[in-house]
């Protein structure tokens, strides 16, 4: 959204770990062990380390896709950190460490990839603590350390590994060769918390509750009397937004819901409902034949998200002019959407899809942006939820693009398919609730597919539709594999679709993993 440049997010004064992040897949998840403690962090790009405070207890150097021997990979300036700080190298981080301070790292003769055994472990030392020979750890690495400085004290090996793990004496630097953020890796949290809680010294005080407290305290004294417009989708993040927004400043937050017609079957009115029964301060607008009428046509992917991100914008700002003296414009930003805009090296990560939310206001609405959730994850947004109360029936939901079903029915969208499709996604959705499956899915929704295929009901032969149903597995959705959902299940889910939904004579079920493909078809 074009808004004027001030934008404001909320963070309270904890103890913090910074992880400077160097590409690898694995960074969010090294943030996600650190939480796991109540201890907050946040992630950097390697070449844009922010001033070093006094509230950065500790630093993590993250894995990386380079190679340190690489001319081009990341070279980062550890001139206030290393010896001043408490720091972990993990993978690239370790092998940087040692080869930019005596020591010697060469492409390995056999690349080590997944799991491996510590043969070794020697926990005289505070960060190798707990841990266990025969401990199961992760590997992804073409380079080994062949040798370290002499104040370099190996702490674990592996049979293909020797500096597995290592300590610098006289400053608390560590590296590990191996992922210890990762499942698999059983040992993993135990040298985590090693670091964090015993070595930096961390409290352990970032809590749900405390994120409340001091998250309100904070709008209250940013925000003051001024109004905020926020508009809710009727996902977990916009709820949980408004809930927080609703807890600090009352009435003058206005929150605007949006049926775009793309919704699910009685969402609309469903959503609105449950949002009224929460004292929210909330107006909702059908314009549902807007929608359609700018769909009209329209089959390219990226053309459709753009249609309706349009149609959008202007129904939004025609319900915000109704709040006179607004000056800011909540939004449900989390942390996810935050690192991703933010490539390893800094710059612009490839587009693989327009985000729903990337549009632009016109200029003359000057608001300034609020976005209290903006340092969460999914999973710390629900139990910011949880312990404001909020229904477990909106925080369990599961995530719903903002396009709609007008990014699950390929091709053109017309006010007929849409109709066949949300009865489809209906009994597919209420038959996982029924069977009690749903909670054991992440996401789950269905396709409405461009062909006609040959069926046979009765003695006569039918030209119509089908449809994929699409159920997976994911924590952040950054990553997804597919649900085997009982083949019981999806017999009975099919011969009801087949039965009720006229128009449909064929169902199919997806089972492809992200990635290679997406969770969402377009």
């Amino acid at each position: 959204m074009k808004l004027n440049c001030y934008s404001v997010y909320l963070c309270a004064m904890h103890q913090k770990i910074m992880i400077l992040d160097f590409g690898s897949q694995y960074t969010q998840l090294i943030a996600r062990r650190i939480r796991e403690l109540n201890v907050y962090c946040e992630i950097h790009p390697w070449n844009k380390v922010p001033e070093i405070c006094d509230d950065i207890v500790g630093v993590i150097l993250s894995g990386s896709p380079f190679s340190v021997l690489d001319d081009a990979s990341p070279k980062p300036d550890l001139s206030k950190i290393k010896g001043e700080l408490p720091l972990l190298g993990v993978c690239f981080g370790a092998q940087y460490l040692a080869q930019n301070h005596g020591g010697n790292v060469l492409p390995s003769s056999t690349r080590e990839y997944g799991r491996a055994i510590l043969t070794e472990v020697d926990n005289q030392y505070s960060i190798s603590k707990g841990l266990t020979p025969n401990s199961q750890v992760w590997m992804s690495h073409g380079d080994t350390i062949k040798n370290v400085p002499d104040n370099y004290k190996i702490f674990a090996s592996t049979n293909e590994v020797e500096v597995a793990g290592y300590v610098i004496e006289g400053e608390d630097t560590f590296g590990v060769q191996f992922h210890p953020e990762v499942y698999h890796s059983t040992e993993g949290k135990i040298l985590i918390k090693n670091f964090v809680v015993d070595i930096c010294g961390c409290a352990g005080d970032w809590t749900p509750d405390s994120f409340v407290e001091e998250t309100c305290r904070q709008l209250k004294e940013k925000v003051g009397d001024d109004k905020v417009i926020l508009g809710l989708s009727g996902g977990v993040d916009s709820s949980v937004a408004a809930v927080l927004l609703h807890k600090a400043i009352g009435s003058n937050l206005h929150c605007i819901f949006v049926d775009n017609g793309l919704l699910r079957k009685n969402e609309y009115e469903s959503v609105l409902e449950s949002y009224q029964g929460m004292g929210l301060n909330v107006i909702g607008v059908n314009a549902s034949e807007l929608f359609y009428a700018e769909l009209e046509g329209v089959s390219d992917p990226e053309l459709k998200r753009k249609a309706i991100g349009k149609v959008f914008i202007d129904v939004f700002e025609a319900e915000s002019q109704k709040v006179k003296d607004a000056k800011w414009l909540g939004q449900g930003t989390i942390y996810p959407d935050v690192i991703e805009s933010v490539s390893a090296t800094g710059g612009p990560s490839q587009t693989i899809k327009s985000h729903h939310n990337v549009g632009g206001l016109p200029d003359y609405m000057s608001l300034k942006v609020v976005e209290p959730l903006r340092k969460l994850f999914k999973d710390e947004v629900r139990r910011i939820g949880h312990s404001m109360h909020i229904d477990p029936a909106i925080l369990g939901r599961h995530p719903f693009p903002g396009p709609g079903l007008g990014i699950r029915i390929l091709g053109d969208v017309t006010k007929e398919k849409v109709r066949i499709l949300q009865e489809v996604d209906y009994i597919f959705v209420q038959g996982l609730k029924e069977h009690g499956l749903y909670d054991d899915v992440w996401q789950a929704g269905a396709i409405f597919l461009p062909v006609q295929t040959v069926g046979v009901m009765g003695d006569e032969r039918t030209y119509e539709n089908a449809v994929a149903l699409r159920a997976v597995y994911s924590t952040d959705g950054m990553t997804a594999d597919w649900c085997h959902l009982p083949y019981e299940f999806l017999a009975l889910i099919s011969n009801k679709i087949i039965n009720q939904v006229k128009g449909i004579n064929r169902v199919t079920y997806d089972i492809s993993s992200k990635p290679p493909a997406t969770i969402e078809w377009e």
